[in-house]
This record gives structure tokens, sequence and C-alpha cells, in this order.
């Protein structure tokens, strides 16, 4: 039969090579020849009942053990049934349980119905073999990748018999277990939960401190760090002093553990010749990328730490730049980074900046608190919006307050039996604002953590604040007091997730209790950024004692009813004070207490403008936007006081001559200008906002000059001081803070609290600074002592470079 078939194929491969003429029918020959033979012989095994030898093993085995289990006790009938005990197989394929002979697989007794419990397997042979056959297949293009990443491994057979062993029950829970066991995987395959969670107490650690030295100051610091630490009454182990010059194998510490409650402190120089710390950094990087080795060999330790050694002055360039590669390999090997980068010059004093860091680490280590780290080093987090959700708010549920019933506020009071929460825990508001990453206080306040206190803690810039007023954004916390708010403003952050009321109608927290969960709440905030890479060691400690309070976010902080009272308990804790509002709150305006800085935010010029804007909910919001004016011109003169305008092209950038004439009624101190940041469009926006409506630094200073130009030419004296161009922000400034040709903007924190604690009558006059160069107008803004990030925007960069290349097309073509 074999014979036949062979002698077909090849009687049709002659035709087909004298039809084609080609080499490519002698390769179909074979191939079709062989897998005629292939067949044919199988069909003779089966037909005989021997087994073919070129049968892989474990097909056999499944073979031998595929059986078919009846609960009856008689015989089977026939086809490919077996018997239950004492049964005779009917015939066919049929095999048989305990005391039957089996018709089939060279008579071998099989149990496997008894041995797994499961009532029945409907099985074939061949699909048997096809799966057995699929999983014994390798795809050998994956053998020799160079990175794999790490996976779940499969249960042992062992296991997975007992799994069998024990009946459904069991195999619930074990899979349970094994859903367990491999939670911490990510979907990439990556173990990340390993980096994010730390419950370790640091105080029982078994603190390892390394060193590389070529000079001795290494040597010295380490020896300070050690014995800093010794001083520590509550450690339990103390720490070992360990040379990385002299190991003889750094596999011992960084490829192995030492022992699960290991903590690694590193104090490294940096050198500009060839070192043995150069070594160990090509080791740390071989390691990671050493496909044969665990791709996370040291998340078995509790945390690491760096502190780098250098000389700024002299080698700015490769300043503790070698501290810096050490820190990054560690994080990629798997450990979890507990204290910022430290990074000291040696030329000045830097022993006593060795002891400072020291005292900050034993501090840190003090806290028994987990560490909640859930950053993700390999995504840049520097080029995220002013805020953070882009408008990818969830608004289901979310409804106005003045649309509840459609009364009005003095209807809702008469009838309303019961004081309610602002913001209740069960309610879809909370659930919003807390996803965007708010920290409810209370039931009506809120904190959260700016872009810009981050930036400036990882050393990339200060907001626009920094640059105008001084404000430091690292120590700078944002808190309003009223999650709701009087006006739906078509730019605000928030979309309308944060409640709409014209009065105060909830319960009312006390103003101690808000400020000392306020602080709480930041304080937690700004310790989940020790592990973030790029943390600055001395701005990070000083962030835990906020020195400036941005009473702003969202809502409408003058909307509390103790409002003048947390504003005093703010600077009793030397906590300065910048409080802006809407200015459609005229009688809490007029009798607001002493602050630092008192922003009215001026959003448009005429009436119409305003309704389009700001979509207030009073009816005569006009007039209590001018009534706002006339209490700045007046009752508080003695402030320090500012016009915030809020650009928006299509909507407010058109009449200049009206935004003049509102200056002139209110004569604030300063007009601070700043384009929209856009922040995404909510659902049901009216007046939805797109890109097109946010303007250019380009555009925002022609405003700003113009505006300028028809203050002056009415008698105004007001001049363009400073700017933030990162933030599309320009300051104008009356000419009184003009002093003997230079601008004095910044604020004298230190004399503000003596004036304020003196008792004594005083104005803003009293606590200027001088505006720095870096900060006028035509400088940028940028803060010395941090490094800006441009955004990599490949448009941005196509459309530069064709508009050089353009240019030089026609430089080229005017010279000929």
């Amino acid at each position: 039969m074999v014979s036949v078939g062979i002698s077909a194929v090849l009687a049709a491969a002659v035709g087909v090579y004298l039809y084609f003429g080609g080499r490519i029918s002698i390769a179909i020959v074979i191939i079709v020849s062989y897998a005629v033979f292939c067949s044919e012989q199988n069909k003779q095994v089966e037909d005989s009942g021997d087994k073919p030898s070129d049968v892989p093993p474990v097909v056999q085995k499944r073979k031998e053990k595929h059986v078919c289990a009846c609960k009856s006790g008689g015989g089977g009938g026939g086809g490919s049934c077996c018997s239950s005990k004492g049964g005779k197989s009917g015939g066919g394929s049929c095999c048989s349980s305990k005391g039957a002979k089996s018709g089939d697989l060279s008579g071998k007794k099989v149990s496997i119905a008894d041995e797994l419990e499961i009532e029945s397997l409907g099985e074939q042979i061949s699909e048997e073999n096809k799966k057995q056959l699929e999983e014994l297949t390798i795809d050998f293009t994956d053998m020799f990748t160079k990175e794999k990443k790490s996976t779940p491994k499969p249960l042992s057979s062992t296991k997975s018999t007992k799994r069998f062993t024990k009946g459904k029950r069991t195999l619930k829970k074990e899979a349970k277990q094994q859903t367990v066991e491999f939670a911490n995987i990510a979907d990439d395959g990556l173990i990340k939960s390993a980096f994010t969670v730390s419950n370790e107490k640091l105080m029982s650690s078994d603190i390892y401190v390394f060193y590389s030295s070529l000079q001795g100051a290494s040597v010295s610091a380490a020896e300070k760090v050690v014995k800093e630490l010794s001083s520590i009454k509550e450690l339990q182990n103390s720490p070992t002093l360990i040379n990385l010059d002299e190991l003889d194998d750094v596999d011992q510490y960084f490829l192995d553990v030492p022992t699960e409650q290991s903590f690694y402190i590193l104090v490294l120089p940096s050198y500009d010749v060839d070192c043995p710390l150069d070594y160990f950094l090509q080791i740390l990087e071989e390691t990671y990328n050493d496909f044969r080795v665990d791709r996370y060999p040291l998340r078995k330790l509790v945390g690491y730490t760096v502190l780098g050694l250098g000389d700024r002055e002299s080698y700015p360039e490769k300043f503790c730049y070698q501290a810096k590669k050490a820190d990054f390999w560690l994080s990629r090997l798997g450990a979890r980074r507990m204290f910022p980068l430290g990074e000291i010059c040696v030329k000045f004093s830097g022993l006593e900046k060795v002891d400072k860091w020291s005292r900050l680490l034993g501090k840190m280590m003090l806290d028994d608190e987990p560490i909640l780290y859930e950053y993700d080093e390999t995504v840049d987090n520097s080029d995220d919006e002013e805020e953070e959700d882009n408008g990818n708010v969830s608004d289901e549920g979310v409804v106005d307050v003045e649309d509840l019933t459609g009364k009005t506020d003095d209807d809702l009071a008469k009838n309303s039996t019961e004081v309610k929460q602002m913001i209740a825990k069960n309610s879809p508001t909370y659930k919003n604002l807390t996803k965007q990453g708010y920290k409810i206080v209370g039931s009506h306040s809120g904190v959260k953590v700016c872009r810009w206190t981050k930036n400036e803690l990882r050393g990339k810039g200060s907001c626009y604040k920094k640059s105008l007023f001084n404000i430091a954004s690292s120590r700078c916390m944002e808190l309003t007091p009223s999650l709701a708010c009087s006006s739906k403003c078509v730019f605000c952050w928030r979309h309308g997730t944060n409640p709409v009321s014209k009065n105060w109608r909830w319960e009312t927290d006390d103003p101690q209790f808000i400020l000392e969960n306020a602080l709480e709440a930041h304080y937690s905030m700004i310790k989940q950024m020790r592990g973030v890479p790029g943390i600055i060691a001395d701005r990070f400690a000083k962030a835990f004692q906020v020195a400036h309070c941005a009473l702003s976010l969202v809502g409408e902080p003058i909307l509390y009813p103790h409002i003048t009272r947390f504003i005093e308990l703010l600077h009793q804790k030397h906590i300065t004070s910048f409080l802006v509002c809407n200015a459609q709150h005229p009688e809490s305006l007029r009798t607001i207490g002493k602050v630092t800085q008192l922003y009215v935010s001026i959003d448009a010029p005429t009436k119409g403008e305003l309704q389009k804007v700001d979509r207030p909910l009073y009816k005569d919001f006009w007039e209590r936007m001018m009534e706002c004016l006339d209490i700045i011109k007046t009752v508080q003169s003695h402030q320090r006081t500012v016009y915030r305008l809020t650009l928006v092209k299509g909507f407010n950038m058109g009449d200049i001559i009206s935004y003049a004439d509102l200056v002139e009624r209110g004569l604030p101190c300063f007009i601070e200008v700043k384009g929209a940041t856009f922040s995404g469009t909510a659902k049901d926006s009216v007046n939805a906002l797109t890109m097109q409506n946010i303007p250019y630094l380009e555009e925002c200073k022609k405003f700003v000059e113009s505006f300028v130009a028809l203050l002056q030419s009415r008698g105004l004296k007001y001049e363009i001081a400073a700017e933030h161009s990162h933030s599309n922000c320009v300051l104008i400034a009356h000419e009184k803070f003009k002093i003997d040709g230079e601008w004095h903007t910044h604020i004298d924190f230190d004399k503000f609290f003596e004036k304020l604690e003196s008792g004594e009558p005083f104005t803003y006059m009293d606590y200027l600074s001088k505006t720095p160069e870096w900060a006028l107008y035509g400088n940028g803004g940028f803060a010395p002592g941090n490094v800006r990030v441009i955004r990599k925007d490949k448009k941005l960069e196509n459309k530069l470079l064709r508009e050089q290349q353009a240019v030089t097309a026609q430089g080229v073509t005017s010279t000929a």
C-alpha cells in the first residue's frame, strides 16, 4: 500500500517537473512522499495494535491512560466505552477498570477514573495527541532572547496531581492560592508590587554601609554615617562598614542578598579618572542585562539609599555622576529607594553636610509607616499638564446643588430640616475628587500636591509664584476650606465635579480641625515622594515644614464662614496666606482679615463675556464684581492686592479698553496675566474648550504690552515687571514697587510675620523684597539651581526644522 502511494506521488512529481522545469518540484516530492509514508505506517500500526517507535513517549502514555468511566455496574455496550468493577468491555477501543480486561492498548490495566475521581473524560486519543504535541512544540526564535520578562511559574507535576486527587473544593482553593501568589504580577509580566510597598521596620534591619575611596573623603563620610546611625537607641543591629574596592566577589552582595532584612547605604565619590568604582558600576549594569540571572535580584532588600560626594566647582558636569549611576542601576535591579539621593560638594563644609544628611536619614528610619511608592521609573512624568486628569473625569451621578430641586437658597433653607455634609464619603463627588488626587479633609475641605511642588522637589523648576513673588513651590500647600463654588468657569480644572452653590448651607468643620488634618494629608503625600528618582534631600526635608498656603485649588475659599479665623491659624504657624476669590462675595471680602496676598479673579472685561466665561450662579454677578473692586480700592487698600487675568482665546482677549476700566476702578498693586491651561473638556460643557483656545506665550506678551501701553496713556502708573515663560505668565506692577529703578515684587516673609506679631498697623510696602534679575521681564523667570526639562514634541521639532530650512532657502535665494 505504501509503494502504491509513493508511485502515484512520483508520477505526479515528474509531471510537475516537466511542466515547471524547476527544482522546487524536487522539494515537493520529498515532503509529500514522507507524509504519505508516515500516514500509511501509522495506519498499519493502529490496525495491528503495535506501538510505533517514533511516537513520542508522552503521547504513548496519554494513549495508554485514555479511558472513559461508566458509573453503572454492567459491561460496556460497545464503541469506546469501558466497564466498571467486575464488568467486561464490550469491544472496540474499550478499556476496563479494576478487575476488568482492557480490549486495547496492549492489555495494560489503567484506572484513571478512580485515581482522579472525576466523572468523565470526553476527550479522544487524537485530541490528546494533538494537545500533547502542541505542548512539546518549542519556538526556537525565543531561545536566545537576551531579556526575558518574569512570568508565573507553572505548578509542579506533584502539585498538579494533588490538585486533582483532592476533589473540586480543593481545586478551587488551590486555584485561589495560586491567584494570590501571582497577584503582584502585572499584565506585562513585570513584578511591580515588589518595588512599591514595604512594611519592614527599618530599625530591625541589617544595615550595610558601602564606600569606595581613592583619597579618603568617602571613608570619612561613611564612618560619619555609621557613627550617626549607631547613636540611634532604637537601632537593633550595628551598621557594617564595607569597602567596595576590596570586595573579592561583588555578586555576594549585589546578586545575592546576605539577609532578607538587609538595608544598603552607599557612599560614593565621583572621579574623572579610571577607578575601582567604574568596575562596580559595570558589574551592576551587566547583572541587569544578563538574561541568565534573576532580573530583579535586589528586590529582597528592605531598601537602599545613595550618598554622592563630588566637586561641584571643578567638575560641575560630572558632579556626583557615579553616585547617580549607582542609584539608577540599583533601582533597576529591584531595590527600593528609601531615601533621596544625597549630593554633597566636599570643597565647602562637606563633612558637616554629611552629618546633616545622616541625621535626616536616621529620622526617616525611625518612621515605621509603610512606604506607598507607586512611581514608574520607565515613564517620565515631567511633561504632565498643570493638572493631571486631562479632562478624563467621570461625572456620573454628579449634579449641581442648585439643580437638585430647582428651588432658591431661601426655599432650601426653610424646607430643610437636616444639615447635610457638602462632600459625603459615599457620594460620587467624593469618588471623583479622590480619583483626581485630592485628599478630602472633613466634609468640605480639600488638599492636593501640585505638579510644581513635585517638580521643585526633583530640581526641575518652580511655578510662576516663585519668579513673581518668591514662593518656594516645594514648601507650598494647596488647600481650600470650601470645595463648593459659585461659578462654573469654562477653564476650570475640575470640569464641574465639585459642587456649586451661592451660599453656605452645610455642616461646618472647625478651622483648627481643617488645618491640622490638611497638614497631615499634605505631609503624607510628600512622604510618598521620597522614593522618586531625582528628589533633592534638602528640599525634601524642608517640605515637611510648610511655609506657604495657596488658598485656591478648587472651589471658593472665601465662601467658608470662618475663613478669617483659618487664616489667623495659618499665620500662628508662620505659614503665609495667598487667598484667591472670584469677586462674587463682597460681604466676605469686606470683613476678611490680614492676608499675605489677596487675589481677585477678573476673568472677563464685560458683563456678557463674564457670563460666558465664568457662568456664575448669581443673577447680579456683574454688580457683585463691581462692588468687590470698590472694596479692593477702599476697605482692603492696605492689603497686597492682585488682579488675576486668565486669558482664553475666543472668550476674553479682545476688549482691552474694558480691562483698563476695571483696573482704574480697583487700582490693585499687581496684575497677573496668565494664559489658560488646557485640561480637557467636560462632557456636558456648553462652551467646550480646545487647544485652539489656549494662547501661546507670544500672544500673552503681545496682550500685556498693549494693555500696559493703554494704562499708561490714561495716566495709570503700571509697568511690566516680571515673567515666568514656562507658565505663560507675566506680571504687571504699579510703579510704587520700583524703588531706585529696581523692582521689588518679591515678599520678605520674615518681615511680614514680624510686623504681624507686633500688633501695629502696616501695609504691603513694609515687607518688600528685591526681585532677582533672572525673574525680570525678558529673562524667562526660570529659577537657578534647577534644570529645565523641555518636552520633546516631534511635531514642534519638525515645524521648527521646516521653518529653519525655509529661512535658509530664502537667504540663499536672496544672495543669488
